[in-house]
């Protein structure tokens, strides 16, 4: 309903509230056509105020005969806010990050961690193996660049024992260096008086955290050689040869005179096997949970502990077996022959991968290191010997010693320790997976007693020696790798972590099939077996089963199957084959060298026809 101004006022005449259109809300992405007061007001406006809003507003100088509830005060509208554009961004203070983005990693980090090998071709393949592919390959580098970007929280550093200007390391005593040590690192070195049931072979557990040793003589004890707890300790009245942890601490495998026996943490004997029988020396591959035994007989024996069974027994044909170590790249157990030779062998063979021949005697000792890289021989002949064994099997280095040695190991950082009679010497290379320089000894010390055992104790710098007198353990600055990994060799993990462990390797166990010298080689398609596997169904079979059967259109209907169309069809099909074709053998063809024109010459016609 309309009412009527009054005479001489300009006021519009009212409308009705419903005949008002009302405004659509505007989302926070549209822009601003009309900055009003009212619009700029922040919060979503009351329905009684927009309908207020949506009335024409009375001049300033129009009577109103009601009175007004609205302050006089004028109303200043507020200026909208302007939208930021998306700027660096910047902190509390004001200042912009100098370094914005990921921190650059170098190159030569980044490959230290692929393992990729990107000179070989990626195969002619189907377009979905071939992305397949090429996604793991993106995967490895992101990988490798996360790895080598985590490298910088690794904040423990190895050390080495440095003397003074021409001072030689190799006359610096082990009470010297107990003496400018911590009190902790000090209480790492001790020795054990045992000398009525030597000589003694040790070992360390994977984490670095246990040691278990036993006597020639019978006596075998099981200890916390960092807090000096002992766990077990009891006498088998038998000759113990070696003795190993398997894949915890909690298990125990000593090769006694007669038969192989497992023994728990407690000192309870849970097996005896009697399938393995004049044990000389003991390996346990943790990855593929085999156990290798050596015998006098001249058996390598591979015994699976996870479900109790002998997965190969293999004849050496060599004699008696007193030699052995293990690769821990490949898992490829190593032995040493009085023929002067080392063979490598694999559960999946029955003849060795590979034979070297190292010395003019028998072969003494074998060690590897952690890299499988090198490999450190002693012989009959007093020499010692490094090879490598990256596909040339070459030796890198050689020494004469006095005596010969007749054990050798290697530590994380690749420090060779070899023992000698009753002294053991140990020599320092640049670094790890360098070999170790052999011109002078690092460290050297004495015994009490002739060596019967070398073993470093992993993440701390600390070798284990056996002898005739007992356990002496020694301080070897630089020798091991001074980070672990909590989720794999943890020293540190609870009886429930060990536990869980043990069931997260026993789903990623490794089957001894697949235990080869290059384990890169697993990815690879082995040519000259598939061929062979073909050749023999075709002979077999009669026809090729793979060979593409010939084109057969499909009958039509309406007159459209006749003789003429059909061969038409046929041709068709095999001229698109033969495009194909061409365009592969074209691909394939190497591309010329395009001769260069001399400078300053005119372009000819005929160039659009060069291809």
């Amino acid at each position: 309903m309309e009412t009527v101004p009054k005479p001489g006022s300009r006021v519009p005449p009212k409308k009705d509230k419903l005949q008002g259109k009302k405004k659509k809300p505007r989302r926070y992405w549209e822009e601003e056509t009309t900055p009003t007061a009212a619009e700029a007001s922040p919060g979503p406006p009351r329905k009684r105020k927009r309908n207020r809003e949506l009335r024409p507003q009375k001049p300033k100088n129009t009577h109103s005969t009601k009175k007004s509830r609205i302050s006089k005060k004028p109303q200043v509208p507020k200026k909208p806010r302007e939208r930021r554009s998306p700027g660096p961004q910047r902190s509390l203070s004001g200042a912009q990050d100098p370094f914005a983005g990921p921190a650059p990693v170098p190159v030569e980090v980044v490959q230290k961690f692929c393992r990729i090998d990107k000179s070989k071709k990626l195969p002619r393949s189907e377009t979905k193996i071939r992305s397949r592919l090429e996604a793991a390959e993106a995967q490895e580098e992101e990988i490798s660049v996360k790895a080598a970007r985590s490298e910088l929280l690794l904040a423990e550093e190895p050390g080495f024992l440095e003397g003074e200007d021409g001072e030689d390391t190799a006359k610096i005593c082990q009470a010297d260096i107990v003496e400018a040590v911590d009190i902790a690192s000090a209480a790492k070195h001790f020795d054990l008086n045992l000398r009525q049931f030597g000589p003694y072979r040790l070992n360390y557990s994977r984490t670095g955290r246990h040691l278990a040793f036993g006597g020639r003589r019978g006596h075998v004890a099981s200890l916390d050689w960092v807090t000096k707890k002992l766990m077990c300790e009891i006498n088998v009245m038998e000759a113990v040869r070696d003795i190993r942890f398997l894949h915890s601490e909690a298990l125990l495998a000593v090769a006694q005179n007669r038969w192989l026996h497992i023994y728990d943490n407690q000192g309870i004997e849970l097996h005896c096997i009697r399938r393995c029988d004049r044990i000389t020396r003991l390996e346990f591959l943790p990855f593929h949970f085999l156990l290798a035994t050596a015998s006098e007989t001249g058996f390598l024996t591979y015994l699976d502990v996870s479900v109790g069974k002998i997965v190969a027994a293999l004849n050496a044909r060599a004699g008696r077996l007193d030699v052995m170590t293990q690769n821990p790249y490949n898992a490829v157990i190593q032995l040493g022959h009085s023929n002067g030779t080392v063979s490598l062998w694999s559960p999946a063979m029955k003849e060795p991968l590979a034979k070297i021949l190292c010395h003019r005697g028998g072969v003494r000792a074998v060690a590897v290191d952690s890299t499988g890289t090198h490999m450190a021989t002693s012989g009959l002949d007093h020499q010692l010997k490094i090879f490598d064994l990256r596909g040339t099997f070459q030796p890198l280095s050689a020494r004469t010693l006095p005596q010969g040695a007749g054990h050798l190991a290697f530590s994380q950082r690749g420090l060779l320790a070899a023992g000698t009679g009753d002294v053991v010497n140990i020599w320092a290379g640049q670094g790890k997976a360098s070999p170790p320089s052999l011109e002078q000894p690092y460290l050297t010390h004495r015994l009490s007693g002739h060596v019967h055992g070398l073993q470093f104790c992993p993440f701390e710098d600390v070798l284990g020696v056996g002898h005739g007198g007992g356990i002496t353990s020694m301080l070897v600055p630089g020798a091991a790798e001074p980070n672990f990994d909590g989720l794999e060799s943890n020293p540190y993990r609870s009886r429930k972590q060990r536990q869980e462990w043990e069931v997260k390797a026993l789903l990623e166990k490794v089957p001894a099939e697949l235990i080869c010298l290059d384990p890169r080689a697993l990815a690879e398609v082995d040519v000259i077996s598939l061929e062979q596997e073909k050749k023999e169904r075709l002979e077999r079979l009669g026809y090729d089963p793979d060979t593409k059967p010939p084109f057969q259109p499909k009958p039509k209907q309406k007159g459209r199957s006749s003789t003429a169309s059909l061969v038409k069809r046929k041709r068709k099909v095999m001229d698109e084959e033969h495009r194909d074709k061409v365009r592969q053998s074209l691909g394939q063809q190497p591309q010329k060298q395009e001769k260069a024109k001399p400078a300053g010459a005119r372009p000819s016609a005929l160039d659009r026809f060069v291809r």
